[in-house]
């Protein structure tokens, strides 16, 4: 019998937290991996989402982008069953979808056949998804029928079975994910499912660990070393590759490292910021219009210094709070002159504007998400904005990482654990 592990993946940085929680079964140290599934074992993770302060795209042409992370969570439940079931070829990976209602499995021996025909070379080091077995995999989709309006759907599978068999094989098991957040609208969803899948199937494996110190979001909750971190990042960025062909990288990194970040080219500078900053989220409900942008590089440098710079009275709060407001209002009127707004975007921006806040959108792609920075929040803003069949979160800033557990652990939303 091993231990019980809770894992937790924070996705929120410092100033803006994007969090994981991930409760995952561990296996007694020595034991081989054939016994690790003797029996039914279950593990769960949750991630949190992110957003964009400035910069959408730029990042993809060499320039800055600022981003950081929310609370709102991608939950991910993994539950390996006995190799018996494997040895008596009825052996199956499920993948249960709960937001959308949809379930899809896959024998085992079908996996096995047409994705291990050559030695897996195990998890301790990312790799990414050849053509030939992203063919392979596509290949094993084609039976499930999946419309091309969800085009979406089919990368998702395609990167949790990659995942899932590059890290763990063709070992039987059901994964179950449900989601706090809006698909497609901005906020990261897929990284945070890459992030939370990629942690619980990397602790199952053996590859991820507890360190010293305690985390502030539930009682037995546990900090991850920084390689481990790292680890969990590469395998995160392997699916986000097959979800979108050539990402950046950053939503990964935000989510899986937490704390506000800068990221340039490949690097990433922390920033910590001195003071709270809240802000409220809004889902147009719309669907984004991919385009190829470019924000200027200098706002991201700029709010970036921002963010760091200490304020230490309510004088010098309130100028940070207008001096960030002044950039986020440059960067959604540099994007309004390149096309990428939308109707529905311009009816928040309006509604806000009334209470004098500022508001961007998030992501840059003609839909999804609107960002509005709130000083002291105002009920009467998200009043009148869901009153328009808009929906609104208010998120919360902060946060420490990526986390496990040992143990019974008091988990985010109360849960015991």
């Amino acid at each position: 019998m091993g231990r019980v592990l809770g894992l937790v993946w924070e996705k929120r940085p410092r100033v803006w937290g994007l969090l994981v929680c991930a409760v995952v079964g561990a296996f007694v140290a020595g034991e081989s991996p054939s016994s690790r599934i003797s029996s039914p074992q279950r593990r769960s993770a949750s991630s949190e989402s992110e957003i964009i302060l400035a910069g959408e795209h730029a990042v993809v042409h060499g320039s800055a982008a600022v981003a950081a992370a929310i609370d709102l969570y991608t939950r991910c439940s993994l539950r390996l069953l006995p190799l018996a079931d494997d040895e008596a070829g009825a052996a199956v990976l499920e993948l249960d979808l709960r937001d959308p209602g949809l379930t899809f499995s896959w024998p085992c021996a079908q996996l096995r056949e047409a994705l291990l025909t050559e030695e897996v070379a195990g998890a301790q080091e990312a790799r990414p998804c050849s053509p030939d077995r992203l063919a392979s995999i596509a290949r094993l989709l084609e039976e499930h029928e999946i419309p091309e309006a969800k085009v979406w759907l089919s990368a998702g599978l395609s990167a949790f079975l990659f995942l899932y068999t590059s890290i763990l094989g063709c070992r039987p098991g059901k994964v179950t994910v449900s989601s706090d957040l809006p698909m497609g609208s901005g906020l990261g969803s897929s990284a945070a499912f890459c992030v939370s899948m990629s942690g619980a199937l990397l602790t199952a494996a053996g590859m991820v660990a507890a360190v010293d110190g305690i985390s502030s979001k539930g009682t037995g909750w546990e900090l991850v070393g920084k390689d481990d971190l790292e680890l969990v990042n590469q395998w995160a960025f392997q699916g986000e590759k097959i979800i979108h062909g050539k990402p950046s990288g950053i939503d990964n990194t935000v989510s899986t490292f937490g704390s506000m970040i800068k990221f340039k080219k490949g690097e990433l500078t922390n920033l910590k910021s001195r003071n709270p900053i809240k802000m409220l989220i809004t889902d147009t409900r719309v669907g984004r219009n991919k385009k190829a942008l470019v924000a200027v590089n200098s706002i991201s440098e700029e709010v970036s210094s921002l963010v760091e710079l200490a304020a230490n009275d309510e004088i010098a709060i309130t100028s940070k709070e207008e001096k960030l407001a002044e950039l986020m209002e440059m960067n959604q009127g540099l994007l309004q002159c390149m096309g990428v707004s939308h109707s529905s975007i311009e009816t928040v921006l309006r509604t806000t504007l009334k209470f004098n806040l500022v508001s961007k959108l998030t992501g840059a792609e003609g839909g999804g998400c609107v960002l509005t920075l709130i000083p002291t929040l105002l009920e009467k803003v998200i009043a009148e904005l869901e009153s328009q069949s808009f929906r609104c979160f208010i998120v919360e800033v902060g946060g420490q990482g990526f986390q496990v557990c040992q143990g019974g652990c008091s988990c985010f939303n109360g849960d015991v654990v």
